[in-house]
């Protein structure tokens, strides 16, 4: 039961790497990935990567209450499990090609209302 729990934090930071493209141990995973996953999801896996040291002491690993901690691992699991990297590459060109159409948009309202204001139009 307890090697699970270190095989779980350890297909979280394999999660991590995959997913979101962070490496490194797990906070430093979590602070690279932060402004892509929600703040409920990094506040767990912060509570994961601060057990971490304890987990790894034999008498410390005592104090842990491995409840908790057992269902933060689930969550934050759940989560990188659920993200879809087609959807996030195919919102990215999205929102390059939107931003892309406003600003010929844009350009072209000028481009008439200068016309319009010279009189050639």
């Amino acid at each position: 039961m307890a090697a699970s729990l270190e095989q779980d934090i350890e297909e979280i930071r394999t999660l991590l790497k995959e997913r979101e493209h962070a490496s490194g141990d797990l906070a430093a995973a979590l602070k690279r990935a932060r402004r892509r996953i929600p703040r409920r999801i990094y506040k767990q896996g912060m509570k994961i990567a601060d057990a971490l040291p304890l987990l790894d002491h034999p008498k410390l690993r005592l104090t842990v209450d491995e409840k908790p901690l057992r269902g933060a691992v689930r969550e934050v699991k759940a989560y990188l499990e659920k993200i879809d990297l087609a959807d996030r590459r195919k919102g990215f060109w999205l929102g390059v090609l939107g931003s892309m159409a406003f600003s010929v948009l844009a350009v072209l309202a000028l481009l008439i209302l200068v016309l319009r204001w010279r009189g050639l139009i």
